[in-house]
């Protein structure tokens, strides 16, 4: 085992405030302290007097989401309480997300009245000889591949003139059904239950699908509001409500609309569950054609214009 510095040359980002900075979609990534979207929070425009950290370098969240670790593929800049690592030795790709992997597993040890800006230098993680034969193994599917966006030139992005339509516009909203553990039996039928990752997605079922793919599922109790599109035919339980579209869905649609929904999020909570009713009345607002029609056309370019659309 070795201490992080003795691996990785450990420096504070840079300590910038976004609501100082101009954002620019074309811009350099800012990374902050959140756990998702690979710790970026917004892209920015260059500034003269800083040159932004180069790729192929770890960040990791000292406070807010502490330890969420990140390998950053582009140049970037950081917010506050945020420390960069840089390798001392010759990593690979794989080798790096590794030891993402391995600072990430340290999360359990942090929290909000003890965060990492201390002890990160001498947590312990595997040496280099210490690495497993898996780590290279691991196939390589062309990282630097998948970064390029389906669509070259990015869509900009415009909500002033979106229209606002009820859901019950826009989909026919059935309910999942209840299935208890007890009856559940391992299978290949996705099972989609009440959670905010891998998709919805809480287990494999040998019960026939009661839902078809090419469909949205939003969680209406427990992680109330996570909304994911559904490729394929599955299960949905009975906190899951169930969007068919009354419009061509297709996947890039999909994940358009379901970050659109799961903005919605802070509207419902354990005591007010977003059941079925009440989402028929609930608005949500999207682009639209000069006629008041659904602009498809545009979400799809959108997110076909995104790092990594390449690999939907």
């Amino acid at each position: 085992m070795n201490k992080i510095f003795e691996l990785f040359q450990v420096v504070y980002g840079n300590s910038l405030e976004l609501n100082k900075l101009e954002r620019d979609d074309d811009g350099i990534n800012f990374v902050s302290r959140t756990a998702t979207n690979n710790g970026v929070s917004a892209k920015v425009k260059r500034l003269s007097e800083i040159e932004p950290f180069n790729s192929n370098i770890i960040t990791v969240a000292l406070g807010g989401s502490v330890l969420a670790t990140f390998l950053q593929p582009e140049p970037f800049y950081t917010s506050y309480h945020i420390y960069c690592l840089t390798p001392l030795f010759n990593l690979s790709l794989n080798e790096l997300m590794f030891y993402c992997v391995c600072i990430r597993a340290n999360k359990f040890r942090y929290n909000y009245g003890r965060q990492a800006n201390r002890t990160l230098r001498d947590l312990l993680v595997p040496s280099i000889s210490e690495i497993p034969d898996w780590v290279s193994n691991i196939q390589n599917i062309g990282y630097e591949s998948l970064i390029i966006p389906l669509v070259s030139t990015p869509i900009k992005f415009d909500p002033t003139n979106w229209k606002s339509f009820s859901f019950d516009e826009l989909f026919e909203i059935k309910k999942g059904k209840r299935l208890t553990k007890s009856n559940m039996k391992p299978g290949n039928t996705p099972f989609i239950g009440s959670t905010d990752s891998n998709n919805g997605v809480t287990n494999y079922i040998n019960q026939k699908a009661n839902h078809e793919g090419n469909t949205i599922t939003v969680t209406y109790n427990g992680s109330v509001a996570e909304a994911f599109y559904q490729p394929i035919p599955y299960f949905a339980c009975d906190d899951v409500n169930v969007l068919y579209p009354k419009f061509e869905l297709n996947p890039y649609i999909g994940l358009f609309i379901t970050t659109v929904i799961r903005k919605e999020k802070f509207r419902f909570n354990y005591g007010r569950k977003w059941h079925v009713d009440r989402m028929k009345t609930s608005i949500i607002k999207l682009p639209i054609m000069p006629d008041g029609n659904l602009d498809l056309e545009f979400m799809e370019k959108y997110i076909k214009g995104l790092p990594f659309s390449s690999a939907i």
